[in-house]
């Protein structure tokens, strides 16, 4: 990292310059930790229903997500109005794939940015100290000759935009500063060596930012695609209707101003505000997501109307776990570092300056830190109530869950319909897995998703931090909603 970027960071983050932690923020964390103990307390105390009052918190809570999100996406049913014509100045955009071992994957990566219908002015690789082929596949393929560490290379003569940064592996967030400082656009795309971009995708991105001045970042819609023979199948299938969910959500957090999440592998910012703010901190798990809040916490106290954004129309496909122990440490790491930048950046728990942001958005993640522990103690509360032949809790808890899965599969549902709308594709999901998928998840894949955040746990309390490897069993290919005839799940 530069000098600048790094006097910059030190200025604007709070992991390096640590406010005091309000007395708002320590009630609302502390509050959620004593609410599990005083509700799990119930099943030593109780022998009627409330004994699982865990789960019943649990069930609750869910619910109550699910309601916002189906109230802030309604409008997605409506056809929007025809925007009045306007020319809005055309920004300038450039693409850092930060890459590291990603040989196997790198040409077809290219090969979609090539085929974009509006493509990007630069495209840099920032190579990560790879130890495969990578500087091999990119002089075969596009021309490009090694240039010394730290420095661009020249333009390939296959396509004219693409350039090679090579740097000692130091992680992902040390290459993308590095680029983002030797790039010259306004815009700044970041896209994993293993995603795949819709051909209007960078057109998308690129209008939104030309349209919208105070627009600092946005992510782009994906879909998972497992290349597991077998297992990953199965874990396509559930995270499919996942990644849908996941995405309507963060629309709805969109509309009240408290969208925080952008996935880094495919996400678009403003390149003066990521470097005002000390550009993505390599001490972070998700230093994608710590740099939303980051440039929300600047934005308020410098008094900008810094947004952020997630467009329907920027569509891209990324290569996902396709094993059980995969997905489990790309869950370990996620949620590690949510809990990372949950503890920063505390002093904005609660804080009315942040509007939504702060009174509703991070006060649900501070009840989200200890979601997976209220959902895994619940379930082995039941199996407890099983073996131990407590049936006549375990009855009226039935219809709980009962009553549960059919809220699920309604939203289930609700969601493929107006993913469809949203980013126009009617094909892109199909409604009987999502109900198969409704039905099976409750007691399977959101088990998994709950361990492997619980295992986040041990990475934030030992302070581990390493850009995992994925390991692919075929490279990554276009899938159907790029108009391949496979199934997406």
């Amino acid at each position: 990292m530069t000098s600048t970027l790094a006097q910059a960071l030190r200025a604007a983050s709070p992991r390096l310059t640590p406010p005091p932690t309000p007395l708002r923020s320590a009630l609302i964390h502390g509050g959620v930790l004593a609410l599990w103990l005083a509700l799990f307390a119930q099943a030593f105390l109780r022998s009627d229903v409330f004994a699982w009052s865990t789960g019943m918190a649990y069930v609750l809570y869910d619910t109550a997500l699910i309601g916002f999100v189906a109230v802030q996406t309604v409008r997605l049913l409506r056809v929007p109005a025809p925007a009045a014509a306007t020319t809005p100045t055309r920004r300038t955009l450039g693409v850092i794939v930060a890459a590291y071992n990603e040989a196997a994957v790198l040409e077809v990566t290219l090969a979609a940015l090539a085929a974009q219908k509006d493509p990007p002015d630069r495209i840099v690789i920032a190579d990560d100290g790879s130890t495969d082929n990578t500087a091999a596949v990119l002089e075969r393929r596009y021309g490009l000759s090694a240039p010394e560490l730290g420095q661009l290379s020249a333009p390939g003569a296959a396509l004219p935009a693409l350039c090679l940064l090579r740097l000692p592996h130091g992680g992902k967030a040390r290459a993308l500063n590095e680029a983002v400082s030797l790039i010259d656009t306004e815009i700044v795309l970041t896209v994993d060596g293993d995603t795949l971009l819709h051909p209007d995708a960078i057109g998308a991105m690129r209008n939104a930012f030309s349209a919208e001045p105070e627009l600092v970042a946005a992510t782009g819609v994906l879909t998972p695609v497992c290349s597991h023979p077998r297992v990953g199948r199965i874990l396509q299938w559930f995270q499919t209707y996942e990644y849908i969910r996941n995405f309507l959500s963060r629309y709805a957090w969109m509309q009240v101003q408290g969208l925080l999440l952008i996935s880094g592998a495919f996400a678009g910012f403003r390149r003066d505000a990521v470097l005002t703010v000390g550009g993505f901190d390599p001490d972070c798990l998700v230093e994608d997501y710590e740099l939303i809040h980051r440039l929300r916490r600047y934005g308020v106290r410098h008094g900008l109307e810094w947004r952020t954004r997630v467009l329907g129309s920027a569509r891209a496909q990324t290569d996902a776990p396709s094993t059980v122990p995969a997905f489990l440490r790309q869950r370990r790491r996620w949620f590690g570092g949510f809990l990372q930048t949950q503890y920063w950046y505390r002093d904005m728990v609660g804080d009315p300056r942040y509007g939504a942001l702060g009174t509703l958005m991070l006060p649900v993640k501070a009840v989200d830190t200890l979601q997976p522990i209220y959902g895994l103690s619940a379930f082995f509360l039941l199996l407890y109530y099983l073996g131990t032949g407590r049936f006549g809790v375990l009855l009226p808890i039935s219809g709980i869950i009962g009553g549960k899965i059919l809220i699920d599969l309604a939203f289930h549902l609700w969601s493929v319909e107006l993913y469809r709308r949203w980013i126009g594709d009617r094909t892109s999901a199909r409604l009987g897995p999502a109900i198969l998928a409704a039905l099976a998840e409750p007691f399977s894949f959101q088990l998994l998703r709950h361990l492997g955040a619980s295992w986040g746990w041990v990475v934030f309390l030992t302070g581990r931090r390493h850009w995992g490897v994925q390991r692919r069993f075929v490279p990554l290919r276009p899938g159907p909603s790029f108009g391949d005839s496979g199934d997406a799940g």
